[in-house]
């Protein structure tokens, strides 16, 4: 029976109907389906490309895995641990690391940052030089400090790497002090060697320089405050995040890339599913077409439900059919939906036609479809063209009743 209301309903809808607005109805319902499917689909994949682009810089200032120590600020490590945390698998470089909020000054210039300290190993955890803008990368040379600056830093200290002349003052806060309620503050000179942008908010916050000179700053011997560690599978991060737990014990918290950017990340995550609840908002009003389709086809075979009622028919087939003829149109417009968003996909990804206004790092919207965007945007819309055929459908079951009723 379910086989043959399918047939039926699959009739109905290529089938001769009595006037020709039935057709016209219908055809709009499935062009608006299927612009309501495409535009979803575009929207995830545009969230997607930002993701994606985003998560790639930031991969390149993050390392694969960050250890921090659970209380405070600083911790001490000896170079054996660092040994046996090199020796676990998958693990390629292990660098130490400590930064603390300083204030910079430039040319009477002041702003507030973070200098960051990082050891010779640090090149092998991330590949900070590939963002390089200007200059080189380069921290000491003959005893001279240099630092690598974020561009953002750099604007609004208003500094020039080509000013070989000019240093960069870094003050630190001492915890010792003279007067009550007033500070020492110990003040180091170091030289810009290049400027680095992520494109985010580490391009207006960081200073990097050599692990000694911000230790020497900070009157920390030996301490650091994390540990940065490349990975050559990342794909087994988490049971190196497990035994790396195991060889330093309790004190520590461990992060993987999503975990040091996680705020960030799940405010990314908020966007796109709240663009995508709009636009199914959306689909939901565009449905409306969809059910003055069906009410009109119901209105039309109002002689073939009676005909279906007298060969034994009950009142829930009559339903299932017509619901049946929803989906269909339904369907119908979701492959056309997504025919749609792949053209508009190898069209922005090749020509980029939809542009970004300049300042950005890239010059179009970047997009990137998943597999799984497809069966989330197809279990949307087919629920709301169920939804839209279920006052359709119930209609024709009660039409059934009163033409047996009549008869």
């Amino acid at each position: 029976m379910q086989r043959l209301s399918f047939d039926i309903a699959r009739r109905y809808l290529y089938g001769k109907k009595s006037t020709n607005s039935i057709n016209i109805i219908t055809g709009i319902s499935i062009f608006g389906i299927s612009i309501g499917t495409a535009a979803l689909i575009l929207i995830l994949s545009v969230f997607n490309g930002f993701e994606q682009l985003l998560s790639g810089l930031f991969n390149s200032f993050n390392p694969d895995i960050k250890v921090l120590p659970y209380e405070g600020k600083y911790f001490e490590i000896t170079d054996e641990t660092i040994l046996q945390i090199q020796q676990i698998d998958d693990v390629t470089a292990v660098s130490k690391t400590i930064e603390e909020v300083s204030l910079f000054e430039y040319k009477g210039s002041r702003e507030i940052g973070t200098i960051k300290g990082v050891d010779e190993a640090y090149l092998k955890v991330t590949q900070l030089d590939s963002l390089i803008v200007n200059g080189r990368f380069v921290l000491s040379d003959n005893n001279i400090n240099y630092g690598i600056i974020g561009a953002g830093l750099r604007n609004r200290l208003s500094l020039s790497t080509r000013d070989q002349l000019t240093p960069v003052t870094v003050y630190m806060p001492q915890k010792k002090q003279k007067i009550i309620g007033a500070k020492e503050f110990k003040a180091r000179e170091l030289y810009t060697s290049g400027v680095f942008s992520v494109r985010s908010e580490t391009d207006y916050q960081y200073l990097l320089s050599n692990i000694d000179f911000v230790r020497e700053l900070l009157d920390q011997d030996n301490a650091c405050s994390a540990l940065e560690i490349n990975l050559n599978d990342y794909q087994n991060v988490e049971e190196t995040k497990r035994k790396i737990a195991q060889l330093l014990g309790d004190g520590f918290v461990i992060k993987n890339r999503y975990e040091q950017d996680e705020t960030y990340m799940k405010i990314m995550q908020i966007e796109k599913w709240f663009s995508f609840l709009i636009a199914g908002l959306t689909m939901l009003l565009i449905a409306f077409n969809l059910v003055g389709a069906l009410w009109m086809i119901v209105l039309d075979k109002q002689g073939d439900i009676s005909v279906l009622r007298a060969m034994g028919y009950h009142k829930r087939e009559i339903r299932r059919l017509f619901s049946y003829l929803g989906l269909l149109i339904t369907c119908i417009g979701i492959l056309l939906g997504f025919l749609l968003a792949l053209i508009a996909y190898v069209l922005q990804k090749n020509y980029g036609i939809i542009a970004i206004p300049e300042g950005f790092l890239i010059d179009s919207y970047p997009v990137s479809l998943r597999l799984g965007d497809f069966l989330i945007v197809s279990v949307t819309v087919l629920s709301i063209g169920f939804l839209a055929s279920i006052l359709p459908a119930a209609k024709a079951s009660r039409s059934a009743l009163q033409l047996k009723s009549a008869v």
